[in-house]
């Protein structure tokens, strides 16, 4: 085997960063003095690699000149000859370079100022080596961009969770599975955008920055709005209060996919900058939403992962099988003895504490009593299912049972022990909802920040009148958990700490 060059395997990365970078540095020189731009803008590529490789035998009978483009991720010198591996992202092929083929001066200037990492322009003809490999005989080369740092290696590299998330590039560059989720990630969003837009959704734009957060249970970030001279909050939905405005304006299904701010706690779950999706579906009740949902689900689950099966958190999740259906009332009294609809906070707490439950206690209150109690039986569910029956007092935006009036027309997906959607039939009460928003924020002001404002600007919308509507909406977290991998490792750049502040 040749030898790989500018490998120095029994060196730490750092050593390689400060030893390689000072050598890399005088190459950049070198080019520049003999006349070469080490960081061309024009690029001349005929192929991808993946092209040539798929009609290579074509390619190789032609013997026409061809050019392709990657970075270099190997480079084996021997003599001569010397041997590298080029990827442009579609694939990766090897290409030879001959001192016969490229003439003295352009073959010492590949073997004395190239470097793994470099990208380059390679023109050249296919053949095979004596070993049946298919490659590249270089004919002319030209550098398109000079690396000063090199790239680490895959082995003996970066292993640091950290470091790989600080670094993601090179996780990406250096590790198939980690590539493989960012394309997953990809078809995931994608296969819910065409799965609503396949049935008559239209996406929409709502905005980020909001005077007041609403539409969701959640501690908002706040900044100041120079030019208007306000204080203003990243939202914490995806624009539901803007959304509902919108069946008010006769737009009867609607969604939007983007970027949501909740100021709260981190753990493999939860994130404070995520990704969400939420649709509107004027003239649906939360029923039709779950048959929906359903179907949705399991569409892009088949779309991206190309099955229904996974292995989540220790569960066995079939997401083709039927469906389950839990009472938010039923079950907390089956696992916990507790009646979440008669219990007082006094004895709800007592529960908790009897079961261990850590909870936070700033702005607490029997609202938050009960969706602690409920998070502790959650857990033990592994569905795929729907909860229904929720309370209405945690739940401000929902209309309330038809029989039943302590609870909403709530429904969310419980997969593996955890919420991964959550959907209702949407309140459009003008007076119901103005009685709410007093509820919510007396709880607001007694120092629960999760707490929803009073939006007068909502109430009045509501007053010109919206149809009967669903709206449902789930986050990056359904993702996380079909890759089963926690939130934080499934975004591309997750928000860290800076280094120096660990």
């Amino acid at each position: 085997m040749l030898p790989l060059k500018n490998a120095n395997l029994n060196n730490s990365p750092e050593d390689l960063d400060i030893s390689e970078r000072s050598d890399r540095l005088k190459k950049l020189n070198l080019l520049r003095e003999a006349g070469i731009n080490p960081y061309p803008a024009k690029v001349f590529r005929d192929f991808l690699i993946s092209d040539v490789l798929k009609n290579f035998d074509s390619l190789e009978n032609s013997q026409k000149l061809f050019k392709i483009v990657g970075r270099l991720r190997s480079i084996r010198s021997h003599g001569n000859l010397s041997f590298a591996n080029l990827e442009d992202g579609s694939g990766q092929i090897q290409l030879a370079f001959s001192k016969k083929e490229l003439g003295d001066e352009m073959y010492k200037n590949f073997i004395k100022l190239i470097d793994t990492g470099d990208f380059v322009e390679a023109g050249g003809l296919c053949f095979k080596t004596h070993k049946g490999e298919s490659s590249l005989m270089v004919k002319e080369w030209r550098i398109l961009t000079k690396a000063l740092l090199p790239i680490p290696d895959s082995w003996y590299g970066l292993k640091d969770q950290e470091d790989l998330l600080r670094k993601r590039y090179l996780d990406i560059l250096l590790n198939a599975e980690t590539r493989d989720m960012v394309l997953k990630r990809a078809k995931f969003w994608q296969a819910t955008r065409n799965f609503l837009l396949a049935r008559d959704f239209i996406e929409v734009e709502t905005p980020v920055l909001e005077t007041m957060a609403g539409g969701a249970d959640a501690k908002p970030f706040q900044t100041h709005h120079n030019a208007l001279d306000i204080d203003v909050y990243l939202r914490i939905s995806m624009g539901e209060l803007w959304q509902k405005k919108l069946m008010v304006a006769g737009l009867d299904k609607t969604f939007e996919i983007g970027r949501q701010f909740r100021n709260e706690g981190m753990d493999s779950e939860h994130l404070q900058d995520y990704t969400q999706m939420e649709f509107y579906w004027g003239y649906a009740n939360y029923e039709m939403g779950m048959a929906l949902t359903e179907e949705m689900y399991k569409y892009i689950a088949q779309e991206t992962f190309s099955t229904l099966k996974f292995k989540i958190k220790g569960f066995d999740i079939d997401l083709g099988k039927k469906w389950e259906i839990y009472d938010y009332r039923d079950t907390v009294k089956k696992i916990t003895g507790v009646d979440v609809l008669t219990a007082s906070e006094k004895e709800i707490v007592s529960k908790l504490e009897e079961l261990k439950v850590e909870y936070d206690k700033k702005g607490f209150n029997i609202t938050r009593a009960i969706d602690n109690l409920w998070k502790y039986c959650r857990k033990q569910i592994a569905g795929p299912g729907f909860l229904v029956g929720t309370p209405i007092s945690v739940s401000p935006l929902a209309k309330r049972d038809d029989e039943n009036k302590s609870i909403a027309q709530r429904f969310q997906i419980i997969i593996a022990g955890s919420e991964v959607g959550n959907g209702y039939s949407e309140l459009n009460d003008p007076l119901d909802q103005e009685e709410r928003f007093k509820e919510q924020q007396k709880l607001k002001e007694e120092g629960d920040e999760e707490a929803q404002a009073h939006d007068h600007d909502f109430v009045e919308a509501l007053e010109y009148g919206m149809p009967p509507t669903c709206g449902f909406g789930f986050s990056e977290r359904l993702f996380s958990f079909l890759m089963d991998k926690p939130a934080r490792v499934c975004q591309i750049f997750p928000l860290m700490r800076p280094k120096n502040e660990d």
